[in-house]
């Protein structure tokens, strides 16, 4: 799953409303019963589940959650979202301001605001850092994020070397404020500028890259400590932090666990106050063994598996062949028996709780049909090889379910279909990269900002960096084009709903299931921990407790 800013909200109709509640078990569970009592610890510890990195910690070059959790703590951006309202919190920005048809847009800075190592952030600092992260001979994986900006094709050529450094569309006023102007109106740009990408840099990030990368100064609420490969990364409360969102705790000692079991045994032990989700072993009784300690709540993302449309055998595939494999997958027992009820069977390329979730967007494309799947596949002209793989990270608790969807199919089909096992989510990212997947990958996406054209275009924008797929279709690229240019919020959101029925034709993915946090803390938390919409703890707020 790849990571996103810690979108804490529910806005207007069309959005569900999700609640960051827990259902608790028994109260025999070693202690949950002292939850709520305690004073808290200001400058107390708090122990979470990470994995590996897949990349240095640059604000630009993290498209997976465990590089981009770690961000969220050490960086903090222009805006975020108001929980309950959906409405632009200003966090170092004083205000993000459109013209009339949104295509230049005016920032102006919070002053006064400081880099861990006392430097200023100014205009300056944003600027040069987008224009840095956008350039091509940076490498960065997130470099399309700023392609809206205009001059992105002069610093970011399809084709050789970059015309210039500079975007054309970036122009410091003064210190803090500075000017964006796009290549034509985009009405959601101050939503998309709450994500990671977006962030600031200091000066001395430019001397030294891939240094700062190993020992990042940011400007959030935690500085950086330590970077312990595959072992562990210390952050602390930064004390000058300026922001609405300071921290109520000391830090965070992010722990990495090679499998989901090992962290669950360290969280039932209260050695580890946070995991990223039950290991599916535990599912069935993870309530009872963890009592009020249990977290269930549903969050924005969508699990899929997604074809190699670069592969051979997918290179030329009719839809009707990824149609069937869709059709051949049983969601309905799959959620409720291998994953106990901690998942809701996908209708959507996009997540519910984001504006322009529509319900039933997909229909038969993901309704259990063995003998329709059959019938599509062979008038597709079948599965070349009629064997599929899927990839995964073996880190996390995948194998079960990738095992029961490969039987599905199997039954359903006579498509042979097996799991293809990376030992961690670096190595699987890194193969989805490189374009060595041999058939299919787990795809899992949780939202960047609260809008459709998150789960759309930079999924299946044939430029869009989450884009690891090669699918690429000129009608969609030209509707989400048109989506973006269109006057208010609302026409944008209608037009990717068009936009999302060329997806249900062409099927770049197969949409599975929506997802909750099944987790757990410790009882030296105290209290609930409070979640985002990204389903990752607000960890500004979480309160340790004095020992």
């Amino acid at each position: 799953m790849r990571g996103a800013k810690s979108a804490k909200w529910v806005a207007l109709a069309a959005v569900v409303a999700l609640a960051a509640t827990a259902c608790g078990g028994n109260d025999s569970d070693g202690g949950s019963n002292d939850m709520n009592k305690g004073a808290a610890d200001p400058n107390g510890i708090l122990t979470a589940q990470l994995g590996e990195p897949q990349n240095p910690l640059q604000p630009a070059n993290a498209k997976e959650s465990q590089g981009s959790r770690v961000l969220r703590a050490i960086f903090a951006g222009l805006v975020d979202y108001e929980p309950g309202t959906g409405k632009l919190v200003y966090v170092n920005a004083e205000s993000v301001t459109p013209n009339k048809d949104s295509s230049v847009w005016t920032v102006k800075l919070k002053p006064g605001w400081k880099f861990h190592n006392g430097e200023a952030v100014t205009a300056k600092s944003y600027v040069d850092s987008w224009n840095w992260s956008a350039n091509v001979e940076n490498n960065q994986t997130n470099s399309s994020w700023f392609q809206d900006i205009k001059g992105y094709g002069d610093v970011h050529p399809d084709k050789g070397k970059p015309k210039s450094d500079k975007m054309s569309g970036l122009k410091v006023v003064n210190d803090n404020e500075f000017k964006i102007e796009l290549n034509s109106s985009v009405s959601y740009f101050a939503y998309k500028l709450g994500y990671d990408v977006w962030a600031p840099l200091p000066s001395g990030f430019f001397k030294d890259p891939k240094g700062f990368g190993e020992k990042p100064v940011g400007n959030g609420p935690y500085k950086f400590v330590s970077w312990d490969h595959k072992k562990m990364i210390k952050v602390r409360k930064f004390d000058g932090y300026q922001g609405p969102n300071k921290a109520k705790n000391g830090g965070i000692d992010f722990k990495n666990y090679t499998t989901a079991d090992a962290a669950y045994s360290d969280l039932r032990s209260n050695n580890l106050d946070w995991i990223e989700q039950v290991p599916t072993t535990a599912l069935t009784n993870y309530k009872s063994d963890l009592g009020k300690r249990a977290i269930d709540e549903e969050y924005s993302a969508v699990q899929s598996i997604v074809p190699a449309f670069y592969t051979k055998q997918f290179k030329d595939i009719d839809p009707k062949v990824i149609q069937g494999l869709s059709m051949a997958i049983d969601r309905d027992t799959i959620t409720k028996t291998v994953l106990h009820g901690s998942r809701t069977p996908a209708d959507s390329y996009v997540a519910r709780g984001v504006i322009g979730y529509k319900a039933g967007a997909l229909k038969e494309q993901v309704t259990y049909d063995p003998a329709k799947a059959k019938a599509l596949i062979k008038e597709g002209g079948g599965v070349p090889g009629n064997k599929i793989s899927i990839q995964f990270n073996a880190d996390q608790d995948h194998k079960p379910w990738v095992d029961a969807v490969c039987n599905s199919i199997r039954k359903a089909t006579g498509v042979d279909c097996v799991g293809d096992s990376k030992p961690d989510f670096q190595a699987d990212l890194n193969a989805r990269d490189k374009h060595q997947v041999k058939s299919m990958y787990r795809g899992g996406w949780v939202l960047d900002y609260p809008v459709n054209s998150n789960f759309m275009r930079d999924l299946y924008g044939s430029k869009a960096a989450g884009n690891t797929s090669g699918y690429a279709n000129k009608e969609f690229d030209q509707l989400a084009a048109k989506a973006d240019k269109a006057a208010t919020l609302d026409e944008t959101v209608k037009l990717y709903q068009e936009a999302e029925q060329v997806l249900a034709k062409d099927m770049p993915a197969i949409p599975l299931w929506f997802y909750k946090v099944n987790s757990g803390q410790s009882n030296k938390v105290l209290g609930k921990i409070p979640y985002g919409q990204d389903g990752d703890p607000i960890f500004t707020d979480v309160q340790v407790k004095k020992k």
